[in-house]
């Protein structure tokens, strides 16, 4: 019996959107330390609406002979050898990132998954150079291509910060909790699925006009 795709096979040529926010000591990718990775995986339900099904994140210990650029580490607050941190090492924290997104790329029917980001040359800069630099070889994200909530947002909203496009959308936002890497992801991910929400509701509207 024939039955249908997944619909997210369908809805991203093929790609999983999955987002994702990288929290480090600078702006080097191959230099300074990544010290905080989160992904949000999302769900779609019979009406193609999106929403967040689950989050995972870890912070990490910073990799031997990283740098530490003092600015990035006062702007995120993060102290990158404080002992409750729970800190674990940068291959550890990758496996168990990439273990759920391969999940979540197989139980949808999607071929690779594809980072969602504020800004994302940064968070795939980083975890590009991660992977290399741990040797995994089944990176589960695409290379290069990337959605940009911010330009999504700068189109939306006329904001591109992520504050501000969140407060733009109707969501909460605090600051206190904001530059960790979950907080930021699930921000993140809640401003992609409304924006993807309300774009698959006005072409639904269109379509009934043209129907009607």
């Amino acid at each position: 019996m024939h039955q249908d795709k997944p619909i997210f096979s369908t809805r991203f040529r093929g790609y999983l959107p999955i987002i994702v926010d990288i929290e480090t000591a600078g702006f080097n990718p191959k230099k300074n330390a990544l010290l905080e990775i989160a992904a949000v995986i999302l769900a779609m339900d019979e009406t193609s609406s999106i929403s967040i099904k689950e989050s995972h994140s870890y912070h990490v210990i910073p990799f031997p002979g990283a740098q530490m650029d003092q600015s990035a580490l006062e702007f995120n607050g993060i102290d990158p050898y404080h002992p409750f941190r729970f800190a674990i090492d940068e291959k550890e924290a990758l496996q168990k990132i990439f273990k759920p997104v391969r999940t979540a790329v197989k139980a949808n029917g999607c071929q690779r998954a594809i980072l969602v980001g504020h800004n994302p040359a940064f968070d795939i800069g980083f975890l590009n150079a991660a992977v290399e630099r741990t040797g995994i070889k089944r990176n589960p994200f695409h290379p290069f291509s990337t959605f940009d909530t911010a330009t999504l947002s700068g189109l939306v909203y006329g904001q591109t910060v992520l504050a501000r496009a969140a407060q733009a959308a109707g969501l909460n936002w605090d600051q206190k909790q904001a530059h960790s890497a979950r907080y930021d992801a699930e921000r993140t991910a809640e401003l992609f699925c409304g924006i993807v929400n309300r774009w698959h509701e006005l072409v639904a509207l269109e379509s009934c006009r043209g129907g009607s």
